[in-house]
C-alpha cells in the first residue's frame, strides 16, 4: 500500500515572496526559501508523489473540506497583504483520486469532510507559497485542506490527520507528504509598527513560548506538548488555531509519537509572527488516543478546545 513519507511543519511568510524581488526586501527571506528547497530534495528522494498541505489560510465555517482539482492554474494576490504578494503565479498538477480517498477514510473516521474537485476555488497562499519553492516544476501533485477552522475542535482535527494516514497507507498506491503551513505564534504586529517587526516577534513572551514548542518538539516531549496545544493555540495566538498542527500530530500518532523534530530553517520572527522549517520523522503508529481535556478556560474556546 502507500506511504506517508514526510511530515513537517513549514512556513508560508508573504515576504518569502518579497524576498524574490527587487526591493529593499530583496534576499531577505532566503534562509526561509532554502528551508523549502531542501524539504523539497528530501521528497524528490524518498519518491513522494503527492504535497497534502494543511493551510491555515483556507478558512471553512463548517466541515473540513479538500481542494482536489486536477489542475491549478493562476495569478494570486493576497486579499489580505497585497502589497506583499501581488500577481504572483502559480501552476500544479493536482490529485483528484487522492483527495476523494482521504475525504472517503476521514468520513468513515466520523469527521466530515467534503472534497471539491470540479471547482474554480483555487488555493490560498498557506498552499502557493510552499508550491512556489518546493514545486516549480510541477514534480508533485498536490492537495490543499482547510485549516483556518473557525468552528471545530482540536481533537476532530488530530482524528482528521490520523485517518488520512490511515488512507494514504491502507489504501493509496503511491507516497505522501504532509505538510502544515502555518506559524507558531501569530500576532502580527500593530497597524504602523509593522516595518520596525519585519524581523522580529511581536513580544518576548512570545517569543519566550515559541521557543520553549521547538525545544520541546526537538526533545520529543509529545504528551506533554500535545497537553497544552489547546491553551497554546489561543493565549499564544496560533495561527488558524494551530488546526494545522493538530493535523501534523493526529498523523504522526499524537501524544504517543516518539520521534524527535528536525529544524531545518531557525525559529525567526517575520512582521511579528513566530516561523520554523521543521520536519518530523514518520514512525511506525498502531493508532491515536485523543484524551479528555481537563477543564480550563482555554478549552472553553470552540474554536481551539477539545471536546469535554
Amino acid at each position: 500500500m502507500g506511504q506517508l513519507a514526510l511530515a513537517a511543519k513549514i512556513t508560508h511568510v508573504p515576504s518569502m515572496f518579497l524576498s524574490e524581488l527587487d526591493r529593499p526586501r530583496k534576499g531577505s527571506r532566503q534562509d526561509a526559501i532554502d528551508g523549502h528547497h531542501i524539504m523539497s530534495q528530501h521528497c524528490r528522494a524518498l519518491g513522494v508523489d503527492t504535497l497534502v498541505v494543511f493551510d491555515t489560510h483556507w478558512l471553512v465555517n463548517a466541515n473540513y473540506h479538500i481542494n482536489c482539482a486536477p489542475y491549478f492554474k493562476g495569478v494570486y494576490t493576497s486579499n489580505e497583504l497585497p502589497h506583499f504578494i501581488a500577481n504572483m503565479g502559480f501552476e500544479s498538477p493536482g490529485n483528484v483520486a487522492l483527495g476523494q480517498l482521504l475525504a472517503q477514510v476521514c468520513n468513515e473516521y466520523g469527521v466530515e469532510t467534503l472534497t471539491h474537485h470540479a471547482t474554480t476555488l483555487n488555493p490560498e497562499y498557506g498552499t502557493l507559497v510552499p508550491l512556489r519553492y518546493m514545486n516549480a516544476d510541477q514534480h508533485f501533485k498536490v492537495v490543499s485542506v482547510s485549516a483556518l477552522c473557525m468552528a471545530h475542535y482540536l481533537n476532530d482535527s488530530a482524528r482528521l490527520g490520523w485517518a488520512m494516514r490511515r488512507a494514504i497507507e491502507d489504501h493509496y498506491d503511491g507516497k505522501v507528504a504532509i505538510l502544515a503551513s502555518g506559524s507558531l505564534s501569530h500576532r502580527f504586529a500593530q497597524n504602523g509598527l509593522a516595518p520596525e517587526y519585519a524581523f522580529k516577534v511581536w513580544s518576548p513572551f512570545l517569543e519566550t513560548l515559541d521557543l520553549q514548542v521547538v525545544k520541546m518538539w526537538e526533545r520529543g516531549d509529545w504528551s506533554a506538548f500535545c497537553e497544552v496545544l489547546p491553551e497554546y493555540a489561543s493565549k499564544g495566538h496560533g495561527e488558524g488555531f494551530m488546526h494545522d498542527t493538530a493535523m501534523l500530530m493526529g498523523a504522526l500518532g499524537w501524544s504517543g509519537y516518539t520521534g524527535k523534530a528536525e529544524v531545518i530553517t531557525p525559529y525567526f520572527g517575520a512582521s511579528g509572527t513566530g516561523q520554523i522549517n521543521a520536519v518530523f520523522p514518520v514512525l511506525p503508529c498502531d493508532g491515536i488516543q485523543v484524551p479528555k481535556a481537563q477543564a480550563s478556560s482555554a478549552m472553553r474556546y470552540v474554536n481551539v478546545g477539545v471536546r469535554l
